[in-house]
């Protein structure tokens, strides 16, 4: 089940959440509420007249029964958005958050048609959510507003560029609540909630609150700030730098254009590595590699991740005690070879490489098996360290 709900890209709602952000958007009992992946029903259960779709049959089957007022549809959203031609005053969710990768081509084609028709030209890049979000609104009648649970990649992913002023074309207000606490404190993902109102309507700025943590509430928090699309577009098209304080985006500034800064670009050339595609596949313990009569010549020391880095730098003794640990360090470089040995052929052949093989980066690689852009570099530097860069 959770195989399941990952590959859908579902990541169930707190009940306080849900019920908060239908509170955001119905104006009476009357309005009527569209859930457009309403997963278990956690949205629709807070209002009588609602409509969910859901592409899974299990949970729509479970939504009706969590939400026996409303109307449930099944299958694929965009193909619904395509074909009805209801309208609703409310709409409230948390769409699915799927990876460009994992996301079914033929979806993934309607999405970006949708999305296009509402203004924005997402890349191919795009993960699911944010085509999701625009579509929806092109449900809303004129006046109407919008909630949903959105990554925090909002505030800085590449790919989400197009949806911000696609929302400001939209709608009247745009408002972004952002929290320091995890929304789900179970998930990597950080979560922020997104509120859109005046459907039709249009605005140049974006709305923006930072909280420390959520807390439930019938009406969307009072803005911290308000954003101007075009000191958005001047700090790179990114919402995360305007939750820090007036005193320090400024200081930003005056550093970036001080005639002593140097770009770290001028000095090295970085890059995210090499990316395997299945890391637990292409990753061996030395036990695993002599087991199975791995040649050393085709085993590669890597650093897997930040926190197996030292201090200050990566000496022999610090690779020797991951091996004394066997700990999985040995990356399998294949790229040079003309022809495999059978230990090798052996261990590709084996089930855990029949699936590596139909991941997203093996399965648009040739040979599927050589991972690309194995380098020694000069130096690590990490990202979104937990506690302190490196």
């Amino acid at each position: 089940m959770r195989e399941q709900r990952k590959r859908l890209g579902q990541f169930f709602t707190p009940t306080t959440v849900a019920r908060t952000l239908v509170a955001w958007v119905i104006r009476t009992p009357r309005d009527l509420l569209l859930d457009p992946s309403c997963g278990d029903g956690a949205f629709l259960r807070w209002h009588k007249r609602a409509v969910g779709i859901e592409v899974d049959a299990d949970n729509a089957k479970l939504a009706r029964q969590v939400a026996p007022s409303a109307l449930v549809h099944g299958g694929d959203f965009f193909s619904w958005a395509f074909a009805t031609k209801e309208r609703f005053e409310a709409i409230a969710g948390n769409p699915p958050f799927i990876r460009y990768q994992s996301l079914n081509s033929d979806v993934r084609a309607r999405a970006l048609a949708a999305s296009s028709l509402m203004g924005a030209d997402f890349s191919a890049l795009t993960s699911s959510w944010a085509p999701f979000v625009l579509v929806a609104a092109g449900l809303l009648k004129p006046g109407a507003a919008m909630a949903f649970v959105v990554p925090a990649e909002l505030g800085h992913a590449n790919y989400v560029r197009p949806l911000i002023p696609a929302l400001c074309a939209k709608f009247s207000r745009v408002h972004v609540v952002a929290f320091r606490e995890k929304l789900f404190p179970e998930l990597s993902q950080d979560c922020w909630l997104l509120h859109c109102s005046g459907f039709e309507g249009t605005t140049d700025s974006i709305a923006i609150t930072a909280l420390d943590r959520f807390e439930p509430t019938d009406a969307p928090p009072r803005a911290t700030r308000n954003v101007s699309l075009r000191a958005w577009r001047d700090l790179g098209e990114r919402l995360r730098p305007f939750l820090l304080s007036d005193t320090a985006v400024s200081l930003y500034k005056e550093l970036a254009h001080h005639p002593g800064t140097r770009r770290f670009g001028e000095l090295a050339t970085t890059g995210i590595g090499y990316v395997t595609g299945d890391n637990d596949f292409f990753h061996l313990r030395p036990s695993e590699a002599q087991r199975r009569g791995i040649p050393d010549g085709l085993l590669r020391v890597a650093v897997r991740k930040g926190d197996q880095l030292p201090a200050e730098s990566v000496s022999r003794p610090h690779v020797a005690s991951w091996l004394e640990k066997n700990e999985p360090v040995l990356l399998l470089d294949l790229g040079r070879l003309d022809r495999l040995p059978a230990s090798v052929e052996r261990y590709l052949d084996e089930e855990p490489g029949q699936r590596a093989r139909q991941a997203f980066k093996c399965r648009n690689r040739n040979p599927w098996y050589a991972v690309p852009d194995i380098k020694v570099p000069d130096a690590f530097l990490t990202v979104m360290s937990g506690e302190q860069p490196t």
